[in-house]
């Protein structure tokens, strides 16, 4: 989608995903694109109705979790469109992991017990769960590669708070409990997720997107304590198979590493994963939408005159 311009605008920023607009200096206007990123790269090719997925299981479960804490989200005036309050955000990500996966496995499986000053179990073997979900929290890169780090650190640097990042901690658990609720509904187990979290005068508000396969991971219940005690890969919903198929092809991200070619035939099964973890998440079939960019902006501009008004 071309860059827009819209009344009142006051700053645009382009992420790795999302292109966000502000609007008097109050609201924000994002735009979920087809932009798919990996190691803190995007790579090279589009992911057709990525950016819908995305941005319509974020409002399904923020509207699910409003009750558990504030969040930021007001409308959503096109598929792959997100109005809410700009907040202050905090430059630190809220990573809770639930299983001994991803990352936090190739920590541990390189002989470290100790992630973001979070002491881990001895005797894991990848997937398993921990004893109680751990908040590994990482920094909030504006360009490159987010950082792990912990607790003490982010409170002695003034990051945050140490009342605020009591009250995210507390949050951060219990919007990780709801959504493992949501998942349990549908057959799914919510392994790891992050959550971004910003101040409007002294009220804590939930950012951005939550519990997308870009933010999280998913694992099918059905089998999956067979399929540990076999020593077997999971069955999962997120992002990291693309993550494990760049590592295969020997990129994560480093300096002199090249982005692997993208045939039609791999973005098309990109494709088809985020839309089948829609419909997994949600448990609705999956409409495509596609707007023109004109008919998306005239739905931005009336939303937005109706949060003005």
């Amino acid at each position: 989608m071309k860059t827009l311009q819209f009344p009142n605008q006051t700053a645009f920023y382009r992420g790795k995903v999302r292109d966000v607009y502000t609007i008097s200096d109050k609201w924000l206007v994002m735009l979920a694109s087809d932009r798919i990123s990996a190691f803190d790269v995007i790579l090279p090719r589009p992911i057709p109705f990525k950016g819908q997925v995305l941005n319509q299981i974020a409002a399904y479960m923020l509207k699910a979790t409003r009750d558990v804490c504030p969040n930021w989200l007001v409308d959503t005036p096109a598929p792959n469109v997100a109005i809410g309050r700009k907040c202050e955000p905090f430059r630190v990500e809220m990573v809770v992991r639930g299983n001994l996966t991803g990352h936090a496995w190739r920590t541990y499986n390189s002989g470290k017990r100790e992630l973001c000053g979070v002491p881990l179990p001895e005797g894991m073997k990848e997937n398993d769960y921990f004893p109680t979900p751990i908040i590994t929290p990482s920094t909030k890169a504006e360009v490159g590669h987010d950082e792990d780090i912990s607790r003490a650190e982010i409170i002695s640097r003034g990051l945050v708070g140490e009342n605020d990042y009591a009250q995210m901690e507390k949050y951060t658990l219990a919007l990780f409990q709801r959504g493992r609720e949501l998942a349990a509904k549908q057959g799914l187990i919510l392994v790891d997720t992050k959550y971004e979290f910003g101040k409007i005068g002294d009220t804590i508000y939930l950012m951005d997107e939550i519990h997308t396969p870009d933010s999280s991971r998913y694992f099918y219940a059905d089998g999956f304590e067979e399929r540990q005690n076999k020593g077997e890969r999971q069955q999962q919903l997120s992002k990291e198979f693309v993550r494990e198929w760049l590592i295969a092809n020997n990129f994560m991200g480093k300096e002199g590493q090249t982005v692997p070619t993208m045939t039609d035939e791999w973005v098309d099964t990109i494709s088809k994963r985020y839309i089948e973890l829609y419909e997994r998440v949600i448990g609705e079939a999956f409409r495509p939408q596609a707007l023109s960019d004109e008919e998306t902006y005239q739905r931005v501009l009336y939303s937005l005159s109706n949060i003005e008004d």
